[in-house]
């Protein structure tokens, strides 16, 4: 198989695709749950659609780009999760053979192929927290368009346009999530040890990288909402504030990662006593090194919990696994190997299917997924506020109000007894308010008290908790 992939041959690409399609498709058939991140961006989307402008109708910390695609596919369908499973499959796709692209273009490794590419796709299979349209997943996509801008500049001489762009692709990532800014590191050591004038190099990459930060600064700032680009993205995700608290938990990711990460140490110990020949294939060695530290790092920050971490090690993970595949003593070896890699991938991705959850001590991710509450099934279709973190009733019914997340709804929610708080409330609530209040946090009584021509219309049905407007009828 290793000898089949090691061509450049077209034949190999369309082999490549029709195994990620079969290692995907049938999961996918049977049905993935709907994740906490896809729910909030159905709601992030959802509201966009409706006019609302984020950041000043929309209390989240979503970055701009992604909120706004999701936006644009909330457009062309409504709640349109199969889009976004196969938009999820078509950028890990990409990845994987835009890395692999760079890889034989920039010839840092003797043997070309389809390979690289390959491996990126299995272990970005290895689980379905990247079957999810993500920020992270998004974002990503843009560090790998960056990458090939990083690296000529050892050999076809300094071009500021390369650098400028690589800047501004890692910029734009932000954009998508915001944390991905960390890889300007991974473009300053890339500038060190590629550009002759290291200082100017960098500044240009900076420029770059802030350059579509501006035209978003500029966008909010004549939407008179810049205040709220700053209050409820910038500062939470900065400050640590907004927790990524929608992907798998830690210990069934860290378990999940004990394959990928093997085989990086694997690949990073051959590499080593590997001879490179050329100092260019030596430098891109250390600018992978770099790019471990720096995910590791930024999975660290985020408590490995934000849906689609594995994906940061997967160009990394994908370089040095050549190093496992190349030419051997035993010719034998490296073919077993990817014989183990890939019944590893299939016996933990269908680990559900097969009844092996127990055997193995990994939690299928469906167990994860977002499941509806059975004390508000009577709600179908309305339009509601949650006060309170639970995001479930949202699963079938609309957001009415600019308070999607709980923790930045505290900005008005938790200082009710502040005039301007309340006098905010009093506007999000005033034109169109929400048919059904679910009061988890018991404010409602406070609001009542201070905001009573709003809230005092409320009252309560026959399920504890939920409060209907007046004039609201339905089958409890």
């Amino acid at each position: 198989m290793l000898q089949f992939f090691k061509s450049s041959l077209p034949t190999r690409l369309f082999a490549l695709l029709l195994l990620l399609l079969a290692l995907r498709l049938p999961l996918l058939w049977l049905g993935i749950a709907l994740t906490p991140v896809e729910l909030r961006a159905l709601l992030v989307g959802e509201r966009l659609h409706e006019g609302a402008l984020l950041y000043r109708d929309l209390y989240d910390s979503t970055a701009p780009l992604s909120a706004a695609l999701f936006g644009a596919l909330d457009v062309a369908a409504g709640r349109p999760v199969w889009l976004y499973r196969i938009l999820a499959l078509v950028l890990l796709a990409f990845q994987a053979l835009r890395f692999n692209f760079v890889l034989n273009r920039a010839d840092v490794h003797p043997e070309r192929g389809y390979v690289g590419a390959l491996i990126f796709l299995l272990i970005g299979s290895l689980t379905t927290d990247l079957d999810t349209l993500s920020p992270l997943l998004l974002g990503h996509t843009f560090l790998i368009a960056a990458l090939s801008a990083l690296l000529p500049t050892s050999r076809e001489g300094y071009d500021n346009r390369r650098l400028f762009r690589a800047g501004f692709l890692v910029g734009v990532g932000a954009l998508c999530y915001l944390p991905l800014a960390l890889f300007l590191l991974v473009g300053l050591f890339a500038v060190i040890v590629f550009a002759a004038n290291s200082f100017r190099s960098f500044l240009l990459l900076v420029c770059g990288f802030l350059f579509p930060y501006s035209v978003a600064v500029t966008f909010f700032l004549y939407t008179e909402s810049l205040p709220g680009f700053v209050q409820f993205h910038l500062t939470p995700t900065l400050q640590g504030i907004v927790n990524e608290t929608d992907g798998l938990p830690l210990w069934v990711l860290l378990r999940l990662l004990i394959l990928p990460g093997g085989l990086l140490l694997l690949g990073i110990g051959r590499s080593f006593t590997t001879s490179l020949g050329l100092v260019f294939q030596v430098k891109f060695q250390q600018l992978m090194l770099v790019w471990v530290l720096v995910a590791v790092g930024m999975a660290a920050v985020g408590r490995g919990m934000a849906t689609g971490t594995l994906v940061l090690l997967l160009p990394p993970l994908t370089y040095f696994s050549l190093f496992l595949w190349q030419k051997a003593r035993r010719a034998w070896v490296p073919e077993v190997l990817l014989l183990l890699v890939i019944g590893a991938v299939v016996v933990v991705r269908y680990r559900a299917v097969l009844h092996l959850e127990q055997v193995l001590q990994i939690p299928a991710e469906r167990h994860y997924a977002v499941q509806p509450n059975p004390r508000y099934a009577f709600l179908q279709g309305q339009r509601l506020l949650v006060l309170g973190p639970d995001q479930r009733p949202y699963l079938h019914n609309r957001l009415a109000t600019p308070y999607l997340d709980w923790r930045l709804a505290q900005t008005d929610f938790g200082h009710l007894q502040e005039y301007n708080a309340v006098f905010r409330l009093a506007q999000s609530f005033r034109d169109s308010p929400p048919q059904y209040l679910i009061d988890q946090a018991r404010l409602l009584p406070e609001l009542q008290y201070k905001v009573p021509a709003i809230f005092g219309r409320y009252h309560p049905t026959n399920t504890p908790g939920v409060y209907r407007l007046s004039g609201e009828v339905v089958n409890e």
